[in-house]
């Protein structure tokens, strides 16, 4: 069964429910625009820090303006829905923000998990994320894995045919 695709606006309200019930909840984010092994290994890592995972996916526009021109490939909800149908993945929100900030300061995770790319002092949310009382988790495998790569790899075996 596929994790639910929360409205942005009900963000605030599932962190109260599930906190209210007594769930850790642990918290990821990016673009995942063409899945691959390091985002589902990211994404078990995760779960593994709480009861539950939310996942947070840029928007479109965001996408566009972190990744650059012909970013995104796949649309927001299409995106999305793959994400949400990842056994490890509780609920998914599409956010329009740049860093998952607001969406921090909205759901109130326990623990805020970024992937090997990041160290826990390149955190772009770090600040907020200490305010809040917030932990911090890199999870995941080394960086093997990553989507520019993987169209670059599309690109040169493309232009051989």
């Amino acid at each position: 069964m596929n994790a639910p695709i929360i409205p942005r606006e009900g963000t605030t309200e599932l962190g109260v429910q599930l906190r209210r019930a007594g769930r850790r909840i642990s918290f990821a984010n990016g673009c995942f625009d063409v899945l691959h092994p390091g985002h589902v290994r990211y994404l078990q890592a995760a779960r593994q820090q709480g009861d539950v995972l939310v996942v947070g996916i840029n928007s479109d526009r965001s996408v566009s303006a972190l990744k650059g021109p012909g970013r995104p490939l796949l649309p927001a909800q299409a995106r999305a829905e793959l994400v949400a149908a990842l056994e490890p993945v509780d609920y998914v929100i599409i956010f329009d923000e740049l860093t998952a900030e607001a969406m921090l300061s909205e759901l109130r995770p326990d623990v805020h998990c970024k992937g090997p790319d990041y160290t826990t002092e390149t955190v772009p949310e770090k600040a907020l994320a200490e305010r809040l009382g917030i932990a911090v988790a890199i999870v995941g495998d080394p960086k093997d894995h990553s989507t520019r790569k993987l169209l670059a790899e599309i690109a040169r075996r493309h232009q051989k045919d």
